[in-house]
This record gives C-alpha cells, structure tokens and sequence, in this order.
C-alpha cells in the first residue's frame, strides 16, 4: 500500500507542475524554477535547539569527534567513518569497525547532516546528538560503554576542565548526554556553502554551464528533485527503494530499512532519502555502498524509483549537474588530544 501511495504521489506531482522539456527549461525560466524546488546552503548553521553552539561545546566536540579513545579498542572516531577529509565519509561500501567488522550500511556523509530531519539511513535518531550516542555503543562499531567512556573522560584533567566550560553550572558536567551534545554542536558547523549550485541559486546565471544547466532541468523534469529538493537535496523524507521497480538484490542487500526501526510492514525497504550535496566525493552510494559510479546511481534511481530508462547523455547530464553541488569544505586543524593517565582505560583489541 505504501509504494501504490508513493506511486500515486509522485505521479501527481508529475503531472502537475512540472518543469518544461529540458531544452526550454535551458532559458530563462530555469533558475526561477530551482529556487523554488531547491534552497542554496546558508553560511553559518542552524541555531540547535539544545545546547547553544557556544565555541566552547564546539572546541571540546571537534576534540571527541576525532577521540579515539571513545572505542574500546582507542583506534577508532568518529572521523574514522565520517572523514572531514574525504566529504564526512569513508570510501567503503561499508563502515568497518571494531576488531575490523563490517557493518551492514554505508556510512552517511556527515557534511550538511544538521539540516536532515533525522539521522541514518533509517532515521532511527532524531537529531546529530542521538546519533552521536550510537556507534560508540555499538558493537559492530565502536564498542564502548557510556561507563566506559566517562571513565576515559575522567581520567584526562584537560577534558574535565573543557566540560565545565562548556557546560557552566553544572555540577557534573562530564556526562554522556554531554560528550553527545558536544559532538553535536561541532557537526552542527560542517556545512559546504559555496557551490557553483548555490551560486547559481543565488543568481549568477553563468555559474553552470550548458551540460550543467541541461542536467539540472532534466533532474527537475524527470521528478529527481521531488525527493532530492531543499537546502540538502535530500535528507527531508523516507521513501521505498523501489518505488516502480526493485533494484538489483545485490543493491538491496536483504536491508529492509525502516522496518527494522517501526516494525510496520508499510516501512519494509524504505529509507530516509540521503542527500546529494557533494556527491562526488561520497561515493560508493546507496545503503549497501554496491554502487561506485554516479552516472549508474543515477540510472538505477530513475528505472528504481521513477520508472524511467535515462538515455547515457541524460545521465552524464544529470552526474554533471551533481558534481556543481559541492560546496566549500569545512576547514578542520587536528586537534591535540590531551595525554592519556595512569587510569585511562587501556585499549581492548
């Protein structure tokens, strides 16, 4: 019943404001008609609802996030799988983590990641501190402890003084939720503004050129941006993987997606529509990470999710037009990580 609605909707949207033919989209009329279905990256982050991004929260998260001693083994951060280096992923298909497991998705780009309405492929954390809670739980991951991840906190002096600042008033600031919140503010900073996209958006006609501009219209005619529209072109809804017809099982994976979080059988391979900002640097795609080239992603989404067979020129089109999207890289300076004491805990390899 979900992917008939799913269908259904898409359909309609289809039919009724759709972009013209790529070739008169090409004219005047096309920036008007992106800045209506997309929105250009702002150059500063959103306000979080809690904590405030004081630079306090953000110097002590941009230290946990390249932590390694929040995993049990100490080797692993969170930029092991989320490299501010390579678009805030890893170039796996997917994650590999403690004692060299693999995980069972690919991991998301952190870059933009403030601006999607939940996070993971299946939405199962609302927010960036949720998230940040999670793989150093989880066993496949980073396979921690909260009480093992306060001990190692505590037993370095530098961070307890970091948390105190950056939690004023509190009487034990050196907390789980806290060390999440912290994260979550400096990840609420790796935003990409800057792109020749946003440029365009912002009006600057000549930002795209002729391919460019053509694989834009033919991204709006054809229904991409439906699904991959907004500030994050993506990253806004849940949808099934295979709206018209499933792609290769290979692909798919035997993931179910959202089903796993609701339990409904309405959410069984739906997943949270992932962004395309700097999508030429995210690769491998989908949630199984079996795609390495972005023209095939984007062939595979319009027979998979629009019933549609692109031509090899409509797909360079579209992948050039993808490639405008990557905006300014956050600029990142290593941390210096304060030493280790007599009671941190040693690594369990």
């Amino acid at each position: 019943m979900r992917r008939l609605i799913s269908f259904v909707f898409l359909a309609a949207l289809f039919v009724s404001g759709l972009p013209p033919s790529a070739a008169s989209a090409n004219q005047d009329g096309l920036m008007e008609q992106a800045q209506t279905a997309f929105k250009p990256v702002p150059g500063s982050p959103p306000e979080l609802k809690k904590p405030s991004l004081t630079p306090e929260k953000i110097q002590l998260g941009k230290m946990l996030y390249f932590e390694p001693r929040l995993s049990a083994s100490e080797l692993i951060s969170c930029n092991t799988c989320h490299n501010v280096g390579m678009g805030g992923a890893d170039y796996q298909e997917t994650a590999i983590g403690h004692r060299w497991q693999k995980g069972p998705r690919n991991s998301p780009t952190v870059l933009n990641a403030v601006f999607n309405i939940a996070q993971f492929w299946d939405g199962r954390a609302p927010d960036l501190k949720e998230q940040a809670k999670g793989p150093v739980q989880a066993s496949v991951e980073m396979s921690s402890t909260p009480e093992r991840v306060l001990q190692t906190l505590n037993s370095m002096p530098e961070y307890a003084a970091m948390f105190k600042k950056a939690f004023p008033g509190e009487g034990n600031p050196v907390t789980f939720d806290n060390m999440a919140r912290s994260i979550e503010a400096f990840e609420a900073t790796l935003i990409t503004p800057g792109s020749r996209f946003d440029k365009f958006l912002k009006g600057d006609g000549g930002a795209l050129d002729a391919q460019e501009k053509e694989g834009l219209a033919i991204f709006m005619q054809k229904g991409c941006s439906n699904c991959h529209g907004g500030i994050n072109m993506g990253g806004a809804g849940y949808y099934p993987f295979g709206v018209i017809e499933k792609p290769n099982p290979d692909i798919l994976a035997g993931d179910v997606g959202r089903f796993k979080v609701t339990k409904s059988k309405a959410d069984e391979y739906v997943f949270k529509a992932p962004s395309l900002r700097n999508i030429e640097l995210t690769a491998p795609y989908f949630h199984s990470g079996k795609v390495w080239d972005l023209k095939d992603a984007v062939s595979i989404m319009g027979a998979s999710q629009l019933g549609i067979r692109l031509t090899p020129g409509e797909d360079s089109k579209i992948a050039a037009f993808l490639r405008t999207t990557t905006g300014i890289q956050p600029r990142v300076e290593y941390p210096i990580l304060p030493p280790s004491s007599s009671s941190t805990p040693r690594p369990k390899i």
